[in-house]
This record gives C-alpha cells, sequence and structure tokens, in this order.
C-alpha cells in the first residue's frame, strides 16, 4: 500500500509542477511573444506551437477564433516536462471560439500598448487626461455637449435613470429591453422608480402605445418622468430614425426627456447607413459600452447636455464609480473609437454568413435576417433541457463556447475575434450538432 500512495504522490505532484506556471493572461502582441491567438512560451527565442496557424490578418489564429493569445512565464531549466504539457494545453485552449457574446472579446495588441503607456491622473479630481480626451471624443462622436466615462453599460443605463428620475416615478420602455430583461431590477433599486412596459417586437416602440402608458401624478398613480428607447436593440435590430422620431415625438407633447441604451449604437449607425450622431439626436442623453464588438476591455460612456452630465457627476461617485487612474481603462476606449468602429460591418458580414448556413440546417429556423452582429434562431432542441445541454457540451468539445438557449432558441454572436474561417468551422459544428440531436441525441457525446 505504501509503494501505492508514494508512486500516487509523484504523480500528482508532477501534474501540479506542469499547472504550477500557466498564467492564463491574454497578452497578444507583446514584445518577444508571437502573434496570433497562441502565444507560445515567452521570452526569446522560444519557437511557435505546432499546429497553430497565425492569422494573416493579425486576429489571430485562423483554425481556432474567438480565444485571445495566451502567455506563459518561462519554464524552470530543470522541469523538462513542464514546456512541452504547457504546449499541449495551449494547443486546445488556443482553438476556442467564443460566440456567447462580443463582450468576450479580449483587448488588441494596440489597446494594450496605448493602456500600458496612457498618461494618467486623478478621474475623481477631474485631472486624468486620457479619461478626458475619451470623453470628449464620445461626446464628439455623439454630437452632445458632454460624455461621463463609467465601468459598464448596466452602470450607465441605470445612472441615466437615476439622474432623470425623481423616486416613485414611472419610465416607459420595452418589454424585451436590455434594462427591463437584464439589469437585475435596477431601476427599482437605484432610482427607485416603477418601469410600464411597452411591446416592442421589432425593437421600436408604438408611438400610439406609448401615449396609452403617459401618466401624471394623481392619487392612484405615479407619474411618468422618462422614456427610453434601444437601438440597436438587444434582440439584434437596428431601429430605424423615422421610428426613433415618432416616439420622440411623443415625449415632447409631454415634455419629457428620453434615454437611448446605445450599447450598441455603433453596430446600428452602420446598419442603418446613417452616423451614431444622428441616431443619438433623437435622445436627450444616450449611452454607449466600448467593452462589447468595439472589443475594449471595460467601460461605457454616458452622454448629453453639459447640466444632465454634471448632475450625473454627482451620481456616479454616490454609486461608487468615481474611478481614480482610469486612464489606464480610457486608452483602450479611444483606440475603440478609433480603430474599430469602421470594422463593424465586418461583424455584420459574418453574422449574415453564419445565418445563411444556420438556415439550411434541418431544424434551425431564423427569427430575423440579422441586422448587425447577433444571429437568433430557433431549434427543436432548444425547448427540451437535457437536449440542449447535450448540443452545449458538444460544441465545447468540438472548441466552440455557445450560450445555453433562452426561450426557446439560441444566439450567436460575431465579433474582433471571429474571422471567415471561424465561421465556416461554426456552421459545420452546428450541422452535425443539430443533426445528430434530431437523430435522437445518442451519439452527441
Amino acid at each position: 500500500m505504501v509503494p501505492f500512495v508514494k508512486g500516487f504522490t509523484r504523480i500528482f505532484r508532477k501534474f501540479a509542477l506542469g499547472w504550477e506556471s500557466l498564467a492564463f493572461a491574454s497578452l497578444p502582441g507583446e514584445a518577444g511573444a508571437l502573434r496570433g491567438r497562441c502565444g507560445g512560451v515567452a521570452g526569446a527565442g522560444e519557437p511557435p506551437l505546432r499546429g497553430v496557424a497565425e492569422d494573416p490578418r493579425g486576429r489571430g489564429c485562423s483554425q481556432g477564433g474567438g480565444f485571445p493569445p495566451l502567455h506563459f512565464r518561462r519554464p524552470d531549466p530543470g522541469d523538462r516536462a513542464r514546456p512541452l504539457r504547457r504546449r499541449a494545453i495551449c494547443s486546445i485552449i488556443a482553438k476556442m471560439t467564443d460566440i456567447r457574446s462580443d463582450t468576450v472579446t479580449a483587448p488588441t495588441p494596440a489597446m494594450r500598448k496605448a493602456m500600458a503607456e496612457a498618461e494618467v491622473g486623478d478621474d475623481v479630481y477631474g485631472d486624468d487626461p486620457t479619461v478626458i480626451r475619451l470623453e470628449a471624443m464620445a461626446a464628439r462622436m455623439l454630437g452632445k455637449q458632454a460624455a461621463l466615462f463609467v465601468p459598464t453599460g448596466t452602470f450607465a443605463n441605470q445612472l441615466a435613470l437615476f439622474t432623470w428620475c425623481a423616486r416613485g416615478s414611472e419610465v416607459i420602455l420595452g418589454e424585451d429591453c436590455h434594462i427591463v430583461e437584464h439589469e437585475a431590477g435596477g431601476a427599482a433599486v437605484i432610482a427607485g422608480v416603477q418601469t410600464r412596459c411597452v411591446p416592442d417586437p421589432d425593437g421600436a416602440l408604438d408611438p400610439d402605445e406609448i401615449r396609452r402608458r403617459l401618466r401624471r401624478q394623481d392619487l392612484h398613480a405615479p407619474a411618468t418622468s422618462l422614456v427610453c428607447l434601444e437601438n440597436a436593440h438587444s434582440l439584434g435590430k437596428a431601429v430605424s430614425l423615422e421610428s426613433m422620431e415618432a416616439a420622440r415625438a411623443v415625449a415632447d407633447e409631454w415634455e419629457l426627456p428620453m434615454h437611448l441604451d446605445g450599447a450598441r449604437i455603433f453596430n446600428a449607425a452602420a446598419a442603418l447607413g446613417c452616423s451614431a450622431a444622428e441616431i443619438a439626436a433623437k435622445a436627450d442623453s444616450v449611452m454607449f459600452c466600448l467593452s462589447k464588438g468595439l472589443c475594449a476591455p471595460v467601460g461605457s460612456l454616458l452622454a448629453g447636455q453639459k447640466d444632465f452630465v454634471e448632475a450625473a457627476l454627482l451620481k456616479r461617485k454616490l454609486l461608487g464609480g468615481g474611478m481614480r487612474q482610469a486612464g489606464i481603462l480610457a486608452a483602450a476606449g479611444i483606440v475603440a473609437l478609433q480603430e474599430h468602429v469602421p470594422l463593424l460591418p465586418e461583424d455584420h458580414r459574418r453574422a449574415k454568413r453564419l445565418a445563411r448556413g444556420l438556415s439550411e440546417i434541418d431544424g434551425v429556423v431564423l427569427k430575423a435576417e440579422p441586422e448587425i452582429n447577433l444571429v437568433f434562431f430557433a431549434h427543436p432542441a432548444a425547448r427540451d433541457p437535457l437536449a440542449a445541454e447535450r448540443i452545449v457540451k458538444f460544441f465545447l468539445k468540438r472548441g466552440v463556447r455557445i450560450n445555453p438557449p433562452e426561450r426557446g432558441g439560441f444566439r450567436f454572436v460575431t465579433h474582433y475575434w471571429i474571422g471567415d474561417d471561424d465561421v465556416e468551422n461554426i456552421i459545420e459544428v452546428s450541422r452535425e450538432a443539430f443533426a445528430m440531436e434530431l437523430d435522437g441525441g445518442g451519439s452527441l457525446l
């Protein structure tokens, strides 16, 4: 028994040593590292990982897609087994394609360089020059007087409600919008407001439906304090300027402000063939995310008139959103606005190609033709939790990360780190997964 225990202990210690130096830091294109999604073992003279192709576009491994580069500490000379083991692990992980969301995008080499070299101050004191530059750039691109850098998109939306609305008042917004569906009931907790929903099957709010829900304060009813729109809508729709103008006219009748959740406003602008400022002009305040399709690691902007932004600054502090040397984060946002806004149409093109490929698979029904980078589709397996779980595991086994279905449908998302070869691979994996599930699912795993 003792020799067995000793032998097992030696094996376990070797395995642990192999993982000890595995540092999962996304460091694409760093000095001395290899280009592509998998940087190999860091250090001068280290060869690239075999079997990992370099994408000539500089967007990573053409066969894997979706997963950022990995960076490793140099191995200890005495441990001869560790480099090979790490290389095998890296080869497997680097081929992972992540289409759960465009929020999974790792920052680019240019962003990392800008972050490392960012000039910083103290943003709570208002003297971080990189934050000031980002806020001015965002305000200019949206045609607003001022903008405020905040940690997240949810923070930006909730800050807008908190700034515009009196406690106990009511906000009109779409029933499927992000504020209602995915912000954890924050409107009730933070701003202390009641939400009153309007059907928004295509992301647009019917002006008559808005008007029907507007209320003034009386003994029984709260007063409406704000109307919210979303563009691009999180259901994947780019809402027309005409539809937004119609909703705006109703808000103006009642002298109500309008807030725009523009998390993907630049996607909407690309889809509609207009500028982000033309969309933002329909609202009094607008937010957008840097950390979705624009590829930055952190941050969103909330923009509007100067007095609104000044009021929001105080509320941001109250919510704990005052950051100090935030220029390190803002630097990546500047690169995102300068370099990544023009690339969004490519994500849309790939989403359309992905949708066409999926539509040719038996059982797959597209919910709509993609307008931005979101592909929504239904499949019988989505209605069966066990079948859905099998499909998610099959995709993962084949190197593709997807979310489980929600409300009977799947969502695949293209983004900067998804190339053309990745799209074709996703289609092929989908064909295998959904075909086997229709045949009974016995061979999925």
